[in-house]
Protein backbone atom coordinates (compact mmCIF):
# COMPACT_ATOMS: atom_id res chain seq x y z
CA UNK A 1 0.00 0.00 0.00
CA UNK A 2 1.25 3.42 -0.86
CA UNK A 3 2.00 6.35 1.85
CA UNK A 4 -1.36 8.02 0.90
CA UNK A 5 -3.08 5.21 1.24
CA UNK A 6 -2.46 4.50 4.37
CA UNK A 7 -2.59 8.07 5.47
CA UNK A 8 -6.18 7.69 4.11
CA UNK A 9 -6.51 4.71 6.12
CA UNK A 10 -5.13 6.63 9.51
CA UNK A 11 -7.47 8.89 9.03
CA UNK A 12 -10.36 6.93 8.50
CA UNK A 13 -9.50 4.94 11.36
CA UNK A 14 -9.53 7.95 13.80
CA UNK A 15 -12.78 9.51 12.47
CA UNK A 16 -14.32 6.03 14.02
CA UNK A 17 -11.97 6.28 16.80
CA UNK A 18 -13.39 9.74 17.29
CA UNK A 19 -17.02 8.79 16.79
CA UNK A 20 -16.98 5.78 19.03
CA UNK A 21 -15.40 8.29 21.56
CA UNK A 22 -17.96 10.76 21.48
CA UNK A 23 -21.01 7.99 21.40
CA UNK A 24 -19.61 6.57 24.17
CA UNK A 25 -18.57 9.68 26.06
CA UNK A 26 -14.87 8.39 26.27
CA UNK A 27 -12.83 11.89 25.94
CA UNK A 28 -9.58 10.00 25.78
CA UNK A 29 -11.00 7.76 22.89
CA UNK A 30 -12.12 10.77 20.86
CA UNK A 31 -8.93 12.90 21.60
CA UNK A 32 -7.15 9.61 20.74
CA UNK A 33 -9.68 9.63 16.98
CA UNK A 34 -8.42 13.34 16.87
CA UNK A 35 -4.69 13.01 17.28
CA UNK A 36 -4.60 10.29 14.60
CA UNK A 37 -6.29 12.12 12.30
CA UNK A 38 -4.07 15.39 12.67
CA UNK A 39 -0.99 12.80 12.09
CA UNK A 40 -2.51 11.41 9.33
CA UNK A 41 -3.13 14.99 7.39
CA UNK A 42 -0.03 15.68 8.54
CA UNK A 43 2.32 12.47 7.28
CA UNK A 44 -0.07 12.99 3.88
CA UNK A 45 1.31 16.78 3.42
CA UNK A 46 4.88 16.09 3.90
CA UNK A 47 4.36 13.41 1.55
CA UNK A 48 2.89 15.77 -1.18
CA UNK A 49 5.27 17.92 -0.23
CA UNK A 50 8.48 15.58 -0.94
CA UNK A 51 6.88 14.41 -4.06
CA UNK A 52 6.89 18.13 -5.67
CA UNK A 53 10.48 18.89 -4.25
CA UNK A 54 11.34 14.96 -5.87
CA UNK A 55 9.97 16.66 -9.22
CA UNK A 56 11.27 19.89 -9.03
CA UNK A 57 14.71 18.59 -8.36
CA UNK A 58 14.09 16.00 -11.33
CA UNK A 59 12.90 18.59 -13.64
CA UNK A 60 15.87 20.57 -12.60
CA UNK A 61 18.47 17.81 -13.22
CA UNK A 62 16.84 16.14 -16.69
CA UNK A 63 15.79 13.16 -14.48
CA UNK A 64 12.22 11.20 -15.32
CA UNK A 65 10.54 8.82 -13.58
CA UNK A 66 12.20 5.26 -13.86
Amino acid sequence: MNDRMENKADELAGRAKEGIGKVTGDRGTEAEGQGQQLKAKTKDALDATRDRVEGFVDGMTGKKDE
